[in-house]
């Protein structure tokens, strides 16, 4: 699952609006819209601080080949 649309999925089920994420998150509400349309440039900091409302974050993950 990307992570645009598991944020968007996770927000909707814990029945926020993206004002209010974007409140308890610490960042712009124009951060959330970019992040749920799946910009591809955004800052990995602020995409934590989004993730951790849901307890996750981006990390590495090792691909195997």
């Amino acid at each position: 699952m990307k992570i645009a649309a598991f944020v968007k999925a996770k927000r909707k089920n814990l029945g926020l609006t993206q004002i209010i994420l974007a409140q308890k998150a610490g960042v712009g509400l124009r951060f959330v819209r970019d992040l749920e349309q799946n910009k591809p440039t955004l800052r990995l900091d602020k995409m934590n601080q989004v993730l951790d409302l849901f307890g996750s974050e981006v990390g590495v993950i090792r691909k195997v080949e």
